[in-house]
């Protein structure tokens, strides 16, 4: 899970990168749900957050 405080010090590029990196991860646990079972299902809840997290921190960095 990310820390907010880790990710304010990010530039928006590699922020940009790290939500393209945890949307295929995303996608991929829930291609396993659909078709078995995942080990741990709360990754997919997880990921969704962090995502949230970095498009947050994002934004207010194109406020500034």
């Amino acid at each position: 899970m990310l820390k907010m405080n880790e990710i304010k010090t990010w530039e928006e590029s590699l922020i940009k990168d790290k939500v393209k990196s945890i949307r295929s991860e995303l996608f991929t646990l829930r291609m396993q749900k659909g078709v078995s079972r995942i080990d741990k299902p709360h990754q997919i809840k997880d990921r969704k957050r962090d995502i949230a997290r970095l498009l947050t921190a994002l934004r207010s960095k194109r406020e500034k």
